[in-house]
């Protein structure tokens, strides 16, 4: 079982890439959402840069912290005092 970040994208990577080279009848049409999911693992600065840029369009568009809070499975405190910059 992988443990470490490299570990699991490799692995990731792996099964993606098999996915996507499948022949005949393959269950899946590619292993794109597969690698997008070891890319965003493997990058925790830029998973965060697109949640807080999700977050500041959610304000824009009248959300209110609690709402977003709900979302994120935090306290309206901990959103804004993360987001609120």
């Amino acid at each position: 079982m992988a443990r470490t970040i490299a570990e699991k994208e490799r692995v990731a990577a792996e099964i993606a890439e098999r996915l996507a080279n499948q022949t005949g009848q393959p269950q899946w049409v590619d292993g794109e959402p597969l690698r997008r999911i070891a890319d965003a693992f493997g990058c925790p600065v830029t998973a965060e840069a697109k949640l807080a840029e999700a977050v500041r369009a959610a304000r824009a568009d009248g959300y209110s912290w609690a709402a977003i809070a709900a979302m994120l499975g935090i306290s309206k405190q901990t959103a804004q005092a993360h987001y609120g910059g």
